[in-house]
């Protein structure tokens, strides 16, 4: 009588494991890759591009604070290319002088943060 309990727990223990991995596998299907939800930059006049270069101090990871501060400057309109370096606490915009400005670079930076946690030093062009 206990092995015949024990070959059921274990059966009914099996079948829940296989049908929520198959459930889990349905929900992960529907799941678009970031690639899909990028946002597309217009092209830029070649007498409007520019590029603008400046540090950032506050920065204490790459992945949390380099790469959201990329996404944030990469997303705005007129920014063909955003690179933020955590190693060098560096960031590179190339941008439509047209419709951005360093100002407003400045100010999605420290925006990314609470308004203090982010400096933006020696903005070069």
């Amino acid at each position: 009588m206990k092995f015949t309990k024990i070959v059921a727990s274990l059966a009914i223990a099996g079948l829940v494991l296989v049908s929520c991995k198959k459930e889990e596998d349905k929900n992960l299907a529907n799941i678009k890759p970031v690639a899909d939800v990028s946002k597309e930059h217009k092209a830029i006049a070649a007498e409007n591009v520019q590029t603008a270069s400046f540090e950032i101090e506050g920065m204490t990871c790459a992945m949390g604070c380099a790469k959201t501060i990329e996404k944030e400057l990469a997303d705005l309109d007129g920014v063909e290319k955003a690179t933020v370096d955590f190693d060098k606490k560096t960031a590179t915009v190339v941008f439509d002088k047209t419709v951005q400005n360093q100002d407003n670079f400045t100010k999605v930076v420290q925006a990314t943060g609470d308004g203090k946690t982010y400096k933006v030093l020696n903005i070069k062009s």
